[in-house]
């Protein structure tokens, strides 16, 4: 597949790589996500000041235009130094969100804050019995004269410690799962009535349960009734930038382990010389490649619009699952003791990897949607 960057690209690619190169070597990124909330407010600034944070918003906000391929850029070297800051949280999902539905005073209100760097956002969707399902929502939503309130619990709100305005897919209507009746709610995270208990995920960047008791919501994000629509592509579009980091960290991974077996040594000479070792080599790179192809074919489609655009971004996020769990218990197997240890960085990876697997769909959750549209489609 013939898949050139352009000029702003490549610079984009370079900028990320240094800042990662100088300030996420694995001791620097250990202290960094042990930091409150896990990640640096002074790496957030940098991102502010290097332009990053305005890549996927409107010029007439402050913006650079930028598509899924220019996310795609960031979110690879994110991957490959394992950077905790939360783009994905408060950029694209929240920040997201609010690009495509949000009025535009409220766009010139949020929009260049996050671009400037002074807010950070998260968005609140999940539920305990909603697993994947997006739309298997109880959070409700109640007119109480011109404003809605709000009373409902949501898990696993990816940044929910350290945002400042959440925004909440809540019930408006209808019953539990009907993928009508579901509006999105801008709510300030220290409104009375909000409640939230962070916690760590198992790479070590934060989450939050957040409870909300009869909290009066800001906005209404979008039409009544348009949650459900405005969050399925939203998300589309952070399967992506998932599926890139997850991409990153593999070849990252995959570097380092190669490098290992050139300097292990077992029975006078290195392992690498073993041809056991090198056929799982190749292995890993093949999982590694077939994740790449996917991933590109995947921007391709979604950048064009095509109508196989969400097939594609399907079986990526499928791969990216299964080439995740070969890539990362491989890493671990050919560095023996050494790789279930916290000295080496392949656990960190591995742990990635995981996350990866698991944001919006895991890998089984992921080939039903596809084999779902695949039977509709005859």
């Amino acid at each position: 597949m013939n898949f050139n960057l352009t000029e702003e690209q490549t610079m984009i690619q370079d900028s990320v790589a240094r800042f990662v190169q100088d300030n996420y070597a694995f001791d620097q990124r250990n202290a960094t996500v042990a930091l409150e909330h896990g990640f640096s407010l002074d790496h957030w600034q940098q991102f502010a000041e290097l332009g990053w944070l305005s890549i996927p918003f409107a010029e007439a906000h402050g913006g650079f235009d930028g598509g899924p391929v220019d996310t795609m850029v960031i979110m690879q070297e994110f991957g490959r130094g394992l950077v905790s800051e939360p783009f994905l949280p408060t950029v694209l999902l929240f920040g997201g969100l609010l690009k495509a539905g949000a009025s535009e005073d409220v766009k010139n209100a949020l929009i260049p804050q996050i671009v400037a760097g002074e807010l950070q956002g998260a968005f609140a969707f999940l539920e305990r019995q909603s697993r994947y399902i997006i739309s298997d929502v109880r959070t409700r939503a109640r007119r109480d004269g011109v404003n809605w309130v709000i009373n409902g619990e949501k898990v696993v709100v990816l940044n929910g410690g350290a945002a400042q305005k959440l925004l909440v897919l809540a019930r408006s209507s209808g019953e539990q799962s009907d993928e009508n009746g579901l509006s999105l709610f801008l709510v300030d995270a220290f409104a009375e009535g909000v409640a939230s208990t962070g916690y760590r995920l198992t790479d070590g960047r934060e989450a939050a349960n957040i409870t909300f008791n009869n909290v009066t919501a800001e906005a209404v994000i979008g039409g009544l009734g348009e949650g459900y629509g405005l969050t399925s592509t939203v998300v589309d579009h952070a399967l992506l930038a998932v599926a890139a980091d997850a991409l990153g960290a593999m070849e990252s991974l995959n570097a380092r382990t190669l490098e290992y077996l050139k300097t292990r040594k077992q029975f006078g000479t290195h392992i690498g010389s073993f041809q056991a070792l090198q056929h799982r080599m190749v292995d890993m790179f093949a999982a590694c490649e077939n994740t790449k192809s996917l991933l590109y074919r995947a921007v391709c489609a979604m950048d064009a619009g095509d109508e196989d655009a969400r097939r594609s971004l399907l079986a990526l996020k499928f791969m990216v699952g299964k080439a995740g769990r070969k890539i990362g218990g491989e890493g671990i197997q050919m560095h023996g003791g050494m790789g279930m240890t916290e000295e080496l960085p392949v656990g960190s990876y591995v742990k990635r990897l995981m996350i990866a697997n698991t944001l919006f769909g895991d890998a089984d959750h992921q080939q039903q949607r596809f084999s779902a549209l695949v039977s509709e489609a005859g």
